[in-house]
């Protein structure tokens, strides 16, 4: 059985002549543990379907399952608690809180979990020293680089210790060596079991993933890549006479 399923994903918006349709009709499988790349051209889709893997936006139609749940079945109670459960998020901007230490970044997530304030805090300790930066706690983001505030990024992230990481163009505002530094935290944490979804659309940093699903216009594409192989898999953009 599939850890992640996503059945004929659909996400249009507005109506009329103002249709936007970002995601027409995709299915795919992630089994636990993988490291999967989604890539794609700005306005593909890609960030959508992230979003929608994220319990974040409800499919037109079509059906998410994660560990069996079926996600948008869901209160949005409901979805909130398998966020906090679930998922962790790091995206291209970082979104640190300038007034805050790095510690009190990371700790955010922690804010609605039943726990002492010493507790929370030493999760953060914790989570930052696993990205690398445990020395630099009581720091604010302006006094550290833009790869380590990505690495902050990672840390509140994984601070709740979740199964899976969703990441959004993780490396879209570094250079070519810092991005090489985050995707190797990103192989590190998927060594540990850890599933990890990114959405890219650097070549390179696909590479770091196990597989790599691409979307066009919406579509995913006829052909899924394996690192070091390449697989056909069932098509699911139709003919044009169909569309």
């Amino acid at each position: 059985m599939s850890y992640i399923k996503a059945e004929n994903l659909v996400k249009h918006y507005g109506t009329g002549d103002g249709l936007v349709q970002a995601v027409r009709g995709i299915s795919f499988e992630i089994q636990e543990g993988e490291f999967v790349a989604v890539m794609g051209e700005s306005g593909s889709g890609k960030s959508t379907l992230l979003s929608m893997m994220g319990a974040l936006n409800t499919p037109t139609e079509g059906n998410y399952l994660v560990d069996d749940i079926e996600i948008y079945n869901l209160s949005r109670d409901q979805r909130a608690d398998f966020r906090r459960e679930f998922l962790g998020f790091v995206f291209q901007s970082f979104n640190l809180i300038p007034y805050l230490t790095l510690a009190e970044n990371v700790m955010l997530p922690l804010v609605t979990v039943k726990a002492k304030s010493s507790t929370k805090k030493t999760m953060a300790e914790e989570a930052l020293d696993r990205v690398g930066l445990g020395e630099l706690i009581d720091r604010l983001p302006s006094q550290i680089s833009g790869g380590e505030q990505e690495r902050v990024a990672v840390a509140r992230a994984i601070v709740n210790h979740p199964p899976i990481l969703l990441a959004d163009e993780p490396t879209g505002n570094l250079d070519s060596k810092t991005s090489g530094d985050i995707m190797s935290l990103l192989k590190k944490l998927n060594a540990e079991g850890m599933t990890i979804i990114m959405v890219t659309h650097s070549e390179e940093s696909a590479r770091s993933a196990r597989r790599i699903l691409r979307i066009v216009d919406g579509y995913l594409t006829d052909e899924e890549r394996r690192i070091g192989e390449a697989v056909t898999v069932k098509s699911e953009r139709p003919t044009r006479a169909s569309a």
